[in-house]
């Protein structure tokens, strides 16, 4: 039998808790106590003293070395105590049917050599029904620790048990402490009984009665300061305030769904009086094996001064237990494996089923109710966030914010709007496809808006945003539009990149993005004309390239004379014989006696040898609507215009478009018949415009579609 000390401590990592040598020697102690109960069951109580002895480095040097002897009354180093002390990964202590046996891998004992660089054990026992002592004295000079080295002769009954020193406290070790630290001070009798009292507290009260009125004295010298003594008893045990047990569903490592199955976690909350117990802090830790493994106090107290003073009047510890933890706790004891943050399908933790996320949805409303003071209400907190900051309690559900004790209005309203924003930005890669997606549109298509609805809600879904998210989803969708509308005026969609000698369709793409074309209202909801202007979206009845003779109101009132079609066909028959069949690409009316008449020329034909085509079309309409139609608004748009064909046309301050306004006048009888607003647009004017409008949007929401 071999203990390979230099090999274990190469594949031990180093225990980040400080503590971690005290909190083995005792929980060891414990062990062996148990096992020399259950073999005799008139055994005394249990009994531990740990004495540390601190010693000046040298004459010139005020830092301390520190010696730790642990002795106790247990059953003592026999053979097979022996077997396991020097078998690294034992399985010993599994197989023993005692309860209360702290279940392990036997990796604590290479902490020991971690932190000293030397140990002496000297321990009696029995065997046989004989008693015999066995002792060893180990250096890290030595690289292994076998049978041989233990000398051994008779024993006495009366000093049953092991007596463990550890020399030479390591400077590697010493690196590992706060900075600054004093050994002295971190480790005083009356710093390790509370402490011991923390790491300790569910192991000691759950097995209260096997150990009897158990003393457990921490003693310590000191080379310029006064002894000190410490002891901790049976009746310094707290009562368990409440005990609570949580169910945890398990979830699909792939889809995060339920699964139906359930780990249990077991909640413990001591609440002691901070007058009686003097605990220094407060405590709320995830355990393994009855032990505190990682300390999460601050997410439920999360000032420094809360976590360190009484919570009204009351020190808390709460104590989370479960065989999910027990199962993943790491070699040191001093974290947990394999334990995600959160699920994420195909991700390192893939196979897992809970992660802390899960956890902490299920534990923290029992733990909040456990240590908040009663005073405290979380109404007040909301109210003052809704009344001061106007983030609603609608805005902390959608955005999972929970409100916690000890936290500031302004952080809750901080944390909403951060992740507000994270959940509205996307990862650039996915942005960058939803422009290649564009580029591929086609306008004239029958499936287009269609797809375009489908990208934009693949991509908000993207975005990771549902706060208000019909909202995302318009803005994402009407960015798309404009940015399809963009490339189809520059002729640098791909459906418009065509062989030579192919028949161009630029006009027919640039009307379909605006509204389907040869479709009414009746058949059409999905449709783009707010990029002219956003009221006009809600018109009454838009017709595109559609019979105006079938425009019926209120039911089965016509708007126009049946023979309104065969008159534009005429008019327009007299300007140009291959544009017969033609009517205004899209027109708008409203019950208000308004119409929109807007006329599309594909890029490169010059708008104007068509200047008069709005004011035809709008005698036509007004005379054949009986007098229904008074107030007419014209778009003509194109990029191309010749200004010295213009009379009586005002440019526009901004952009390159042009505008008129007059009455509309019967040219026979000099009748009024209604006025007319008039514009002459480019292609770029419109973009820039919709470009505008959503922008605002857009910026409020973060979200961008690359140039």
């Amino acid at each position: 039998m071999t203990l390979d000390v230099r090999g274990s401590i190469k594949n031990t990592k180093l225990s980040k808790n400080p503590y971690v040598v005290f909190e083995e020697l005792i929980s060891n102690a414990i062990d062996s106590y148990l096992i020399r109960k259950h073999d005799d069951p008139t055994a005394p109580s249990l009994s531990i003293r740990v004495d540390v002895a601190f010693q000046k480095v040298d004459l010139l040097d005020d830092r301390d070395v520190m010696t730790i002897t642990c002795a106790d009354n247990g059953c003592g180093l026999g053979e097979a105590q022996l077997k396991a002390f020097l078998t690294k990964d034992t399985s010993y202590k599994d197989d023993l049917t005692i309860s209360g046996i702290g279940k392990c891998k036997g990796a604590g004992r290479i902490q020991f050599f971690h932190y000293f660089a030397g140990m002496a054990i000297d321990s009696t026992f029995r065997r046989d029904g004989q008693v015999f002592r066995r002792w060893m004295t180990y250096d890290e000079r030595q690289k292994q620790i076998e049978a041989d080295d233990f000398a051994e002769d008779a024993g006495d009954a009366s000093k049953i048990g092991t007596t463990i020193q550890l020399l030479n406290f390591k400077d590697a070790a010493r690196v590992r402490l706060p900075p600054n630290a004093l050994l002295s001070a971190m480790f005083s009798a009356a710093a390790l009984k509370k402490q011991m009292l923390l790491a300790f507290l569910q192991r000691l009260v759950g097995l209260s009665s096997q150990l009897g009125d158990f003393e457990i004295v921490f003693s310590t010298t000191h080379w310029a300061q006064p002894d000190q003594t410490e002891v901790l008893r049976r009746q310094d045990l707290p009562v368990v305030t409440a005990v609570r047990e949580v169910q945890v569903e398990e979830r699909d490592p792939d889809t995060g769904g339920g699964l139906g199955t359930f780990q249990t976690f077991r909640l413990s909350h001591y609440r002691l009086d901070a007058a009686s117990f003097g605990l220094k802090r407060n405590a709320i830790a995830f355990c393994a094996k009855f032990s505190p493994v990682r300390d999460i106090t601050n997410r439920y107290l999360r000032s420094k001064t809360e976590q360190n003073n009484p919570v009204g009047g009351y020190n808390h510890i709460v104590l989370i237990e479960s065989d999910f933890l027990d199962q993943h706790v790491n070699e040191q004891r001093d974290n947990f494996e394999d334990i995600p943050e959160e699920l994420e399908a195909g991700g390192l933790f893939g196979s897992e089923r809970v992660s802390y996320e899960t956890i902490h949805a299920a534990i923290d409303p029992v733990i909040d109710a456990m240590v908040i003071p009663g005073d405290w209400k979380k109404e007040d907190v909301v109210k003052e966030i809704t009344d001061k900051y106007g983030v609603t309690e609608d805005m902390l559900q959608e955005t999972s914010t929970r409100v916690v004790y000890g936290e500031s209005a302004q952080k809750i309203v901080d944390r909403v709007l951060k992740k507000y924003q994270e959940k509205v930005i996307d990862e650039t890669a996915e942005i960058y496809r939803l422009k290649e997606e564009i580029v591929a549109a086609e306008p004239d298509s029958a499936d287009f808006r269609k797809k375009i609805s489908e990208i934009s809600w693949k991509y908000t879904t993207s975005l990771k945003n549902f706060d208000m998210a019909n909202l995302s989803q318009l803005v994402v969708r009407r960015a798309c539009i404009v940015e399809v509308l963009a490339l189809a005026c520059g002729r640098n969609l791909s459906v418009q990149n065509l062989d030579d000698g192919a028949r161009r369709k630029d006009e027919r793409i640039i009307h379909s993005i605006f509204f389907p074309m040869r479709q009414d209202s009746t058949e059409v909801t999905d449709h783009d004309i707010w990029l002219l202007s956003e009221e006009y979206h809600y018109y009454d009845y838009i017709a595109s390239d559609m019979p105006l003779a079938n425009i019926v109101w209120n039911s089965d009132e016509k708007v126009f004379e049946n023979d309104i079609d065969q008159a534009f066909k005429d008019l327009l028959a007299r300007r140009a014989q291959d544009h017969g069949a033609k009517r205004p690409d899209i027109a708008l009316f409203s019950k208000e006696g308004s119409a929109i008449i807007v006329e599309f020329k594909a890029p490169g034909v010059s708008m104007d040898d068509h200047v008069g085509d709005l004011n035809q079309y709008a005698h036509l309409l007004a005379a054949k609507s009986g007098g229904r139609i008074k107030r007419f608004y014209g778009y003509l748009i194109g990029d191309t215009l010749d200004p010295l064909r213009l009379n009586g046309w005002t440019p526009f301050p901004t952009g390159k478009g042009w505008f008129n306004s007059d009455n509309l006048i019967d040219p026979t009888t000099r009748t009024k018949l209604g006025e007319t607003y008039f514009e002459i647009l480019h292609f770029d004017d419109v973009v820039d415009r919709a470009r505008k409008r959503i922008g605002v949007y857009q910026d409020k929401l973060k979200f961008s579609i690359p140039k």
